[in-house]
């Protein structure tokens, strides 16, 4: 169907019985049909084409308007999509801009500075780094040792500061460099003296509930270092017993660490197995009496060496004999 040009309700109808429609109504007279009836039929033609062309022209309309509104329709929408497209570049370039500077979009509590604000502590990059990955880390970064180290070392960190790791969703997270790098003065904890060790354990026990353990685990693992430190071994003076059962603690807490991802091979480290500390006590002493049975050997056979050297090798004895 052709498109019309204009509205056919404007038209108005010609006067059929004018001269120029002459023609027009010739065709229509008849023996029976006067030329004013053919002009009368004329114009009955003429009114049902402009009736059909009007109703053509509504329909024309109608279709026009629906094309604008889809129109309309899709180029909102894809404004709307690239306004979308546009935040969310923006929101990933925030979000990306927050890992690398997380100092920066901190949010901060609108209060007074807190009266214990003096006591708190700055625990290293890397131990808190461990903790939030819920790994292994040495309790010597808790002890006052291990806090001034973390104290020492503190930078400000900047972008030349951060290092890309993998994040435990697969994805690139932008961490200080410390983070990554642990103390060169960490001690082990079979190393650990008593006031260390019991000065650290709280405060890991706090670092452990800011960083959202698990209430159970945090609890297994109060309960374990108590029972350490309540043992017959703690105030022992025999060093062995002592060492043996730090390294009963160093031990047991790292196969615990290992065991935590394999749920079957999980088990409540507060419950302390005294055989266990009893063969790595044994194992320290015999340690230990080896390293002195190898340094007794030594001082044995150097006194032994000096002993039997050739008198030649005095100048004084070796000049004397020759007078002689």
């Amino acid at each position: 169907m052709n498109r019309l040009p204009c509205d056919p309700s404007t038209n108005v109808c010609p006067d059929f019985m004018d001269e120029r429609y002459r023609a027009s109504r010739t065709v229509f007279v008849t023996a029976t049909t006067t030329e004013a009836q053919a002009a009368v039929n004329l114009r009955a033609i003429w009114e049902t084409t402009n009736d059909a062309l009007c109703a053509q022209w509504q329909l024309q309309v109608a279709e026009d308007e629906r094309l604008r509104t889809e129109q309309k329709r899709l180029a909102e929408e894809e404004e709307e999509r690239q306004v979308q497209a546009v935040r969310l570049e923006e929101e990933t370039a925030l979000a990306e801009e927050k890992k690398k500077n997380r100092n920066k979009y901190h949010v901060l509590p609108e209060r007074p500075r807190p009266t214990a604000a003096e006591d708190e502590i700055l625990v290293s990059d890397f131990a808190m780094r461990k903790l939030d990955k819920g790994l292994y880390v040495e309790i010597y970064y808790w002890t006052n040792d291990g806090l001034d180290d973390a104290l020492t070392n503190y930078r400000t960190k900047d972008d030349e500061g951060m290092v890309p790791t993998t994040g435990e969703d697969g994805s690139t997270v932008w961490v200080s460099a410390a983070a990554t790098r642990p103390s060169t003065g960490v001690i082990p904890d079979r190393n650990l003296t008593t006031v260390d060790f019991a000065q650290a354990v709280p405060r890991m026990i706090n670092s452990l509930e800011e960083k959202g353990w698990p209430k159970q685990r945090v609890l297994m693992l109060a309960r374990f270092w108590g029972a350490i430190m309540i043992h017959r071994h703690w105030n022992s003076r025999d060093k062995s017993a002592h060492r043996g059962l730090m390294l009963f603690q160093e031990e047991q807490r790292r196969a615990w660490h290992n065991a935590i991802p394999i749920p079957a091979n999980a088990w409540d480290i507060s419950i302390i197995n005294e055989t266990v500390i009893i063969r790595t006590v044994d194992r320290v002493y015999r340690d230990d009496r080896n390293k002195q049975d190898l340094s007794n050997d030594f001082k044995v056979c150097s006194a032994s060496t000096a002993l039997h050297q050739p008198l030649l090798t005095n100048p004084f004895l070796s000049s004397s004999n020759q007078r002689s």
